[in-house]
């Protein structure tokens, strides 16, 4: 038999944890320790390099371009989620997006760091965390961690394909 412990954790240490690892995950880690293997990367570091050209390349059935707009619709939507958005959302709409021009890359390159600094305001104003929004944020990390992989492995074939 299983007994509940409950223990609370303070809404500035649940909330410092999250900025870390979620910035962490977009900007890059910080110099004394790495949630991640690559020191040093994030997903704006990764794509920083890149041509549209390379971006716009397939791997398989989708590209880099593809993750970068279905993150940033992502972090979009999640950040409505938490601000209460109850209505579904078509997901197949993220993945629209298969290849840019130079300057299509630019807008959504600045369009995903628009989306991230909206997920930062977003945490910050989070009056009360409860189970919902708490969920939207870990999911986030999760799914923002997921993309950063999958984009770092295409990155390092086409970077290696020049």
């Amino acid at each position: 038999m299983m007994t509940e412990v409950v223990e609370t954790i303070s809404t500035e240490d649940f909330l410092k944890d999250v900025l870390l690892i979620f910035g962490e995950t977009f900007e890059g880690s910080p110099e004394d320790g790495s949630a991640y293997l690559d020191r040093g990367t994030g997903v704006f570091s990764t794509v920083e390099g890149l041509s549209a050209e390379q971006v716009s390349e397939k791997f398989g059935t989708t590209s880099i371009v593809a993750h970068v707009e279905h993150l940033k619709f992502y972090l979009d939507r999640l950040v409505e989620f938490i601000n209460g958005r109850v209505e579904p959302v078509k997901w197949d709409q993220s993945w629209l997006i298969e290849t840019v021009n130079d300057n299509e890359w630019t807008v959504l390159k600045e369009g995903l760091r628009r989306s991230y600094d909206g997920a930062l305001k977003c945490f910050a104003e989070v009056e009360e965390w409860d189970q919902n929004n708490i969920g939207d944020a870990i999911a986030m990390i999760a799914h923002s961690a997921y993309h950063l992989g999958a984009i770092r492995q295409m990155a390092k074939a086409v970077s290696s394909e020049r």
